[in-house]
């Protein structure tokens, strides 16, 4: 009896550590909720940082098993409003202001389909994504509880793209287009991962693989399957899960 008692006394603080510890990553793990009034199940997109995670931009949304587009599930603020913090580099400083970054997200941009007047496909001040859809950039860990548009019954594919700007290696050096501006806004290409899902089958746990990069300047929304030059980029996330409640 001595001998479980004290087994039990050594184990409590162990336990009582390692629940600390699952509250505190509970709490640092940012929620955002978008499109709330969706009449279809709720999605939970989560996202688990990586060690070269750094203020990115992402995209995450639903196609039929087609291809075709059927919603937007999240967008970053800066990219859905074409406002970004670090806008213009004058005199060595770093201005904010509308500026548009077509190597960002190009996958999703050209998928999403609508074209501006200037003839790219990323959002504007004039034209943005609605509010309903995105959020300020997550620091770390988040989860994206959304909601489908529209009831949807069997199998569709998510897909979520990430991009890191200034993110260069041996392959993406600063001076491997240097005519192309675009290019060196994103330096290493956006990372795509994605699955399929069933919307009949609720509360099954699907992880997302990396399948490809975007464009490296965004001109086309077509998907590299090559992944061979990628390093730092493949490090920005971890784990990418999806669950339909």
């Amino acid at each position: 009896m001595m001998k479980t008692f004290n087994f039990i006394k050594t184990l409590l603080p162990a336990l009582a550590m390692l629940f600390t510890t699952m509250q505190t990553q509970a709490q640092e793990q940012e929620i955002i909720r978008t499109n709330v009034e969706g009449k279809g199940r709720e999605i939970i997109l989560t996202v688990t940082s990586g060690k070269e995670h750094n203020h990115p931009m992402m995209a995450a949304w639903l196609e039929d098993m087609d291809g075709n587009f059927l919603q937007t599930i999240y967008v970053n603020q800066s990219v859905a409003k074409g406002y970004f913090a670090y806008a213009e580099n004058n005199n060595g400083s770093w201005q904010p202001g509308a500026v548009i970054r077509p190597a960002s997200l190009p996958v999703w941009a050209h998928k999403r389909g609508i074209k501006s007047d200037e003839g790219h496909f990323m959002p504007t001040l004039d034209n943005p994504v609605p509010d309903a859809y995105t959020s300020a950039t997550p620091p770390a860990d988040f989860s994206i509880i959304s909601k489908a548009e529209q009831k949807i019954s069997g199998k569709v594919k998510i897909f979520f793209e990430i991009n890191q700007s200034w993110d260069w290696n041996e392959y993406w050096t600063n001076s491997k287009f240097p005519d192309d501006a675009d290019y060196k806004t994103s330096s290493q290409p956006s990372v795509v991962y994605s699955a399929i899902i069933d919307f009949d089958k609720p509360g099954e746990v699907v992880f997302l693989k990396a399948i490809g990069h975007g464009h490296y300047s965004g001109k086309d929304g077509d998907i590299n399957t090559d992944q061979s030059t990628l390093t730092t980029a493949l490090q920005i996330v971890d784990e990418v899960s999806v669950v339909v409640e």
